[in-house]
């Protein structure tokens, strides 16, 4: 029997004192002791059901950490104040002065801006390439190497990582894998699959309603221990703590993420079936035309679709962006950056989320001008959608390449 991160979810219990079904919101920045001699033990290191001071955990946060953990089958996790909080604290555990990190060359704008900007300030280098040749990326490796980064689902190109292959390759030259599962949560479990760290932008999926900014690490507890080691932790020397408010209405949300899972799923593959018998260059996992369709087919946890993220070319900048004034005039969804949302968000990567990576880069990897990225929404009326789209295309004056529209 497979592997069902749903049921592993809704099997963690919490039982508050006087029987409330939702944990009680821990507000309070600091924790009571009864003698000198236990606060200065924990001070030394962590105890279960001990807890210190809110930037290092609170019991909401814990909770929150907790169920995390166990949806991606890890020991341990933290909770964080944004994705960004989770990926750099993260890559700063994991190196120092003089190490290198190699990474694929689509990824989140952000993650890219931080790797090839900010890190090498402190003397930490990145090399981008093409994860999906394994030749070119073992020629990359090198013994300063000390981290493999990818993303399950590359962001926006939505390349499947074949992260078994990529985990050996890893492990191979003594790194360790790192994999951003924001756009796969439940769908791809990455540690199952020989990852040693995995982070999330709670803020998308996993929350689901666009109205937080958070993050998570899930790894083993020695990991989740060093990000949070007093001396010498990045997630406790820089302090990107996640409120406790928000860690409970993230858990609440948490409970109902494989059923959104399922309809963002559904929703997308219909669309991306629809458009492709246009014509239309559409990349998603779903489609039996993808490069990695098969890849992800045996990677992923059954019962949870293909994703709810897809790209359509629309040929050129102008096109898209007629198009998606269009789209959000005739309420197909919203132009916004972004996903995981009940509604339909559509934008540019090349002009918003990806806009981090030079042009030529761009190009190279295949993030044209015209390409929209979609987080596809909730809708009841899938089909009701999918006309709009049509009629928006067809204002827009977007033709599949090589057809015209009649």
């Amino acid at each position: 029997m497979g592997f069902n991160p749903a049921s592993r979810v809704q099997d963690y219990l919490v039982f508050g004192e006087f029987g409330d079904v939702n944990p009680s919101i821990t507000d309070s920045s600091t924790y009571t002791f009864l003698s000198p001699e236990r606060m200065a033990e924990l001070f030394e290191h962590e105890i279960e059901g001990c807890f210190l001071y809110s930037r290092h955990f609170n019991p909401t946060n814990k909770y929150l950490a907790s169920a995390l953990a166990r949806m991606e089958d890890g020991e341990a996790a933290q909770v964080m104040a944004s994705g960004m909080g989770a990926i750099s604290t993260t890559l700063m555990t994991l190196c120092s002065a003089g190490d290198e990190i190699v990474c694929g060359r689509t990824i989140y704008g952000g993650t890219y801006a931080l790797l090839k900007n900010l890190l090498p300030r402190f003397g930490v280098n990145a090399r981008f390439v093409d994860l999906c040749d394994h030749d070119a990326l073992r020629a990359a490796m090198t013994p300063r190497t000390r981290v493999l980064y990818c993303e399950s689902l590359s962001n926006p190109l939505l390349e499947v990582s074949d992260l078994p292959a990529l985990a050996a390759i890893a492990h191979e030259n003594g790194a360790r894998l790192v994999v951003d599962n924001t756009f796969t949560p439940m769908i791809v479990s990455p540690l199952r699959h020989g990852a040693d760290v995995v982070v999330h932008s709670l803020t998308k999926f996993v929350n689901g309603t666009s109205d937080c900014v958070a993050g998570c690490v899930v790894s083993s507890r020695e990991f989740i221990a060093r990000l949070n080691d007093i001396n010498a932790g990045p997630s406790m020397l820089l302090g990107p703590v996640l409120d406790s408010t928000r860690a409970a209405s993230i858990l609440k949300n948490l409970h109902s993420l494989h059923i959104r899972l399922r309809q963002h799923g559904a929703n997308a593959l219909y669309l991306a079936s629809r458009l492709e018998g246009l014509g239309y260059t559409v990349h998603y996992p779903g489609l039996a035309s993808h490069p990695q369709h098969g890849l992800l087919g045996r990677l992923m946890n059954p019962g949870y679709g293909w994703g709810g993220m897809l790209t359509l070319d629309a040929g050129d900048l102008a096109t898209a962006n007629r198009l998606m004034t269009l789209m959000q005039r005739e309420q197909v969804g919203y132009l916004a950056v972004s996903l995981g949302y009940f509604k339909t968000l559509f934008t540019t990567p090349g002009h918003s989320t990806s806009s981090e990576i030079p042009l030529e880069e761009r190009e190279a990897a295949g993030l044209h001008e015209g390409l929209i990225r979609f987080s596809i929404g909730l809708d009841e009326d899938i089909a009701e959608t999918m006309a709009r789209i049509d009629r928006c295309l067809v204002e827009a004056g977007a033709r599949p390449v090589g057809r015209a529209r009649t």
